[in-house]
């Protein structure tokens, strides 16, 4: 495959890219298709070490069951961190990870796209 990393992308010329090598984005758009994975991985990096309690009161209408399975999963990964502390009552904290805070990076000029763009988008009729 031709290495064009270093060339300029001309949105109105064909891509050289093989679209084979998109076949491996298949595991991690998965995941992060997966309901408020996304915001779980953007609110871990704005808060650093976060509780439980903490991501489920910012992150409002998520159930308990999908922020555990959430999490459990983004720790899978290798996103995110669990740090479970010997104390009465128990403490558990999530920090990202350094392969989480790199697509957290990656993630934000995305969510800076789709704010730009929810301003320009027409309310749904109703």
């Amino acid at each position: 495959m031709e290495d064009i990393r270093n060339e300029s992308v001309d949105p109105d010329q064909p891509s050289r890219i093989d679209p084979s090598c998109y076949c491996r984005l298949g595991g991690v758009l998965e995941l992060l298709s997966r309901r408020h994975a996304i915001q779980v991985i953007c609110l871990v990096g704005a808060v650093g070490p976060v509780r439980y309690g903490e991501i489920e009161d910012a992150l409002g209408e998520i159930s308990s069951s999908t922020l555990s399975s959430r999490l459990s999963e983004l720790v899978e990964a290798g996103y995110l961190e669990r740090e479970q502390y010997d104390e009465i009552p128990p403490r558990v904290e999530y920090e990202l990870t350094m392969t989480g805070e790199q697509l957290r990076q990656r993630l934000h000029p995305l969510l800076e796209w789709a704010e730009i763009h929810e301003e320009f988008e027409e309310p749904a009729e109703a």
